[in-house]
């Protein structure tokens, strides 16, 4: 596998990969500010963690994903991501599938986060392109996209089903290797803020 389970460790975050051990902090975490009620996304109620747990990790297993826990720094998983959509042959991989409990949203985790994943796919695995997508109307998340550097790549109309039935147009953003260094100065300057 190119990309594989591994532990990233920063100043206020840790990516630990995930297991059943973190099910109890993020049940806690999706409570905190009713994150499962939010359409446009899919974040699991609390008492579906468990199995969102296991379907992350069986993607894993098949080699289309590697799932991570967000741990602050006291050790308390606060969220969830990953690296998605895995593509070996062409070294590209989409970070996505990301929620954090509410109280830690806004707070530099994300930041330092996404530091941490974007040095690690283009230093480590070598990436030459870094995906992010999201719902079209989802526009905390796509500032959050857009704020870390990523250029817009465009908008997939009708990409997929949601939930609750409707059709998602899905907004893709990407950062390549060429443009790392830029943007990791601009989030290690992001991070001074913290």
């Amino acid at each position: 596998m190119w990309a594989k389970p591994v532990t990233l460790s920063g100043q206020q975050v840790t990516l630990s990969p995930l297991a059943q051990t973190h099910a109890s902090d993020l049940a806690e975490a999706s409570a905190d500010g009713n994150l499962s009620a939010l359409w446009y996304t899919t974040i699991p109620a609390p008492a579906d963690v468990p199995a969102e747990i296991d379907r992350r990790l069986a993607l894993q297993q098949a080699g289309s994903m590697v799932a991570f826990a967000i741990l602050d720094a006291s050790g308390r998983a606060v969220g969830m991501t990953t690296y998605m959509n895995i593509d070996q042959i062409n070294q590209r991989l989409e970070i996505g599938s990301t929620w954090y409990r509410k109280s830690v949203q806004r707070s530099g985790l994300n930041t330092e986060c996404k530091l941490l994943m974007l040095r690690h796919a283009f230093e480590d695995l070598d990436a030459i392109a870094v995906e992010f997508r999201t719902h079209v109307i989802n526009h905390q998340s796509r500032r959050a996209i857009e704020r870390l550097g990523a250029k817009p790549d465009g908008i997939l109309r009708a990409h997929m089903r949601m939930g609750n039935g409707s059709l998602r147009d899905t907004a893709v953003y990407s950062i390549i290797a060429p443009e790392w260094p830029t943007i990791q100065a601009h989030l290690n300057h992001l991070m001074t803020r913290y």
